[in-house]
């Protein structure tokens, strides 16, 4: 049968191509950054002429050009930042519109727009917070939880729907460049002034990028050449005395743009508040160097291209205080030291040959070379990624949009665990470990539209062939409706798989005394994944805002997770095909008022469990009720905003270690806790001033470090993270920027 789908999913790719026309007519097509929405009711006009028309319900126009001497296109949308065009011998255009960040979210998230039901975070909200780095950029929405997994060295993921990072997919530019080894660091690698937008989905998405995608995906999209500012310069430092400095240069020519990017961490002093002789935070240094290419419009006709290059030093000490990385592999003084060296490509090439018909080649590459110590364990770590994707696209019928094509991943890495003074408490998991992956497939995936885009439905299929365990077939489908132009029902449904990374992925088994038992083979992780959202639109006099409601749940057929609850000196990695689900509840109002105070409120219910012999164990380090709130304001005359973000962590279940000594022991369940944030910014023409305060009434979670008396014995565990180890955090910065 799968056999069968792929002859056919190929057959559709082949078949596919067909001979193009080019319209006689200077037509075109107003669409959001996306690339996938269109945005109907758009003003389009020639520059000084009273010439001008206005895109229908598909975002599509007709525009005269006879007699036009200036043939300088203006397109106008309220919420979007207008845009100037200049027509030389096009005949057909596509033009991408971007979210004004001077207006709040919720004004530019029209449902009739959102077939895909994916929330952005614009400039205008990652400008609310300090925002450093790509996992520091999510402090005003609820979907998205960063969550520590490492306390000496800060290593971060993002979890969705209360599962683990690994189980959703984490794009750059539409591509999947953080997988694998560059997993625990990665999402901290990228600068937050360097990002444009980020859309979040929950649950079964598009098959287009790959199979992996169990919870979710996040597509960050970084700064585009030709939209973004001539000069950028930002600098940044804390209370910690950690320093952060940004540099951005664009230039433009003809068709071609390019982007130049510098990025620098200086690490902070050293800080031990709780006396347990281990840093508060860990010494950062890293040097990014990041340049990007783009020739035309990938929605031009004719060719287009976007060329990324990027090359990441990074280098991370912590542990005790009287450790230096000299030091590093000593079995005296405790240390933990991360080194990382990545030069990473990336392209996407297309050639649109009409309105309705495309081809596009998407392909990255990267290479990691890490080199860790945790006390006396050496992790050294090398990994190769080569991902190609082809495309085509096809708009049929006026109501069809169907994008087929093929893939392939590649994946190399090797892993060596030595222990340098040996081990004295036993561990058994020193060794070389392998890991080879091929993985081509075909997809396809159709978007239909009925009745203008009141109703919509997305069905999409891949089947890909692993080299080592076969075939494997992901279906998903997505479908929305408008009851009414200001009430959206969406459904989404689809299955998702992966194969598992015991030790890139799960760093923090290094930080504790635990052995690594792996007790069989490790067959791929597989789930189902199907949700309902629905939202409301409320208008009234001076005030705009959008509800919504929304349920998905997770259920495992194989899942891969640490048994920490066994023995509290061991972690056990298996199989487990029993009863495994997540269930996430969220309800969220986004609201503006007078266009200048807006204010976000959330609560979300997480239940993330499995069953075994007929009793429910909630799982470890999960929140199971959080709120959220985010607060604005900025004057009509947008010379300053004071943003707020509070957030409420519910009771945590923690991993059972009564059967350690009592100074040794952990409660059941942590403590709820609250964090509330703050910062002011001050605007003139091009300089922005901003400053605030993290974390305002200095929560922590005091002496994290299981067994740090004796970080060299059997009871010793830095993954124990449950809430801020910081504290209070004060920090001052200045933006300074030419268009």
């Amino acid at each position: 049968m799968h056999y069968k789908l792929g002859i056919f999913f190929l057959f559709v790719f082949i078949c596919s191509f067909s001979h193009y026309s080019f319209a006689q007519n200077l037509t075109g097509k107003v669409v959001t950054d996306t690339l996938t929405e269109p945005l109907p009711y758009t003003i389009v006009y020639w520059i000084n002429s009273s010439v001008g028309t206005t895109s229908d319900s598909s975002g599509t126009f007709n525009i005269p050009i006879t007699n036009i001497t200036d043939k300088r296109l203006i397109i106008n949308l309220l919420g979007y930042v207008s845009d100037t065009i200049l027509i030389t011998d096009q005949t057909n255009i596509r033009i991408q519109l971007h979210a004004d960040p001077t207006v709040s979210e919720i004004i530019i998230r029209g449902k009739e727009t959102n077939t895909y039901g994916t929330a952005s975070i614009n400039q205008a909200e990652l400008q609310k917070s300090s925002c450093c780095d790509l996992a520091g950029c999510f402090e005003t929405q609820a979907t998205v939880q960063p969550m520590t997994t490492n306390i000496i060295t800060n290593s971060k993921e993002l979890r969705i729907l209360g599962l683990s990072g690994v189980y959703n997919q984490v794009l750059i530019d539409g591509m999947p460049l953080i997988q694998g080894l560059s997993y625990t660091y990665g999402i901290s690698s990228i600068p937050g002034t360097l990002v444009e937008n980020i859309y979040i989905a929950k649950g079964a998405n598009s098959v287009l990028q790959g199979f992996e995608s169990i919870s979710g995906s996040i597509n960050v999209i970084l700064k585009q050449p030709d939209k973004t500012k001539k000069l950028f310069l930002n600098a940044y430092m804390n209370s910690f005395m950690e320093k952060h400095l940004n540099a951005n240069y664009s230039k433009r020519w003809n068709k071609w743009s390019t982007l130049g990017s510098f990025h620098m961490v200086q690490p902070a002093k050293d800080f031990d508040r709780d006396k347990d002789t281990f840093l508060d935070i860990p010494k950062l240094t890293r040097y990014m160097l990041y340049n990007k290419w783009k020739y035309s419009d990938e929605d031009s006709l004719g060719w287009s291209t976007m060329i990324g290059l990027r090359y990441l030093h990074e280098q991370r000490v912590g542990g005790q205080v009287n450790f230096d990385v000299s030091q590093k592999g000593s079995s005296t003084v405790y240390g933990q030291t991360v080194a990382i060296d990545q030069p990473e490509l990336y392209t996407k090439t297309g050639y649109r040959f009409t309105e309705n018909k495309k081809i596009t080649l998407i392909a990255s590459s990267f290479y990691q070379n890490q080199d860790s110590y945790f006390g006396a364990i050496h992790y050294k770590a090398q990994q190769y990624n080569a991902y190609g994707n082809v495309q085509y696209e096809l708009r049929w019928k006026k109501k069809h949009q169907l994008k087929t094509g093929i893939s392939i991943r590649y994946m190399h890495r090797r892993e060596q665990i030595d222990f340098t003074a040996g081990d004295v408490i036993g561990r058994t998991y020193a060794g070389t470990y392998l890991k080879n992956e091929i993985i081509p497939g075909v997809f396809a995936e159709n978007v239909f539209k009925w009745r203008g885009d009141k109703i919509a439905w997305i069905v999409g299929m891949r089947l890909d062939h692993h080299n080592t365990y076969g075939f494997f077939f992901t279906p998903r489908t997505q479908f929305k409706y408008d009851f009414t132009r200001t009430t959206t029902m969406r459904l989404s449904a689809g299955t998702g798989w992966r194969t598992i990374n015991i030790f890139s992925e799960n760093i923090n088994l290094f930080a504790s005394s635990r052995d690594i038992v792996i007790t069989e083979k490790l067959n791929p992780e597989q789930a189902f994944n199907w949700g309902i959202n629905l939202s409301q639109d409320i208008t009234g006099e001076n005030f705009k805002g959008i509800v919504s409601l929304d349920f998905y749940q997770t259920r495992f057929s194989n899942q891969i997770f640490p048994d920490y609850d066994s023995d509290p000196q061991k972690a056990f990695i298996r199989n487990y095909t029993g009863t495994s689900i997540s269930n996430g509840f969220q309800v969220e109002g986004n609201f503006t008022f007078y266009k200048r105070f807006t204010a976000k409120l959330a609560y979300t219910f997480l239940d993330v469990f499995r069953m075994e012999q007929g009793e429910k164990f909630i799982l470890p380090f999960n929140a199971r009720n959080k709120v959220m709130g985010s607060f604005s304001y900025m004057p009509v005359t947008k010379a300053w905003h004071a943003d707020v973000n509070v957030h409420w962590f519910g009771e945590q279940r923690l991993p059972n270690t009564s059967s350690n000594p009592v100074e040794y022991q952990r409660p059941k369940k942590s403590d709820p806790y609250t964090i509330i944030s703050a910062q002011f910014t001050k605007t003139w023409k091009t300089v922005e001033l901003y400053g605030g305060c993290e974390n305002i009434f200095d929560f922590r979670q005091l002496r994290p470090i299981l067994g740090w008396q004796d970080p060299f014995g059997p009871y010793f565990d830095s993954s124990f993270a449950w809430g801020p180890t910081r504290g209070r955090e004060f920090y001052l910065g200045i933006r300074f920027m030419i268009d």
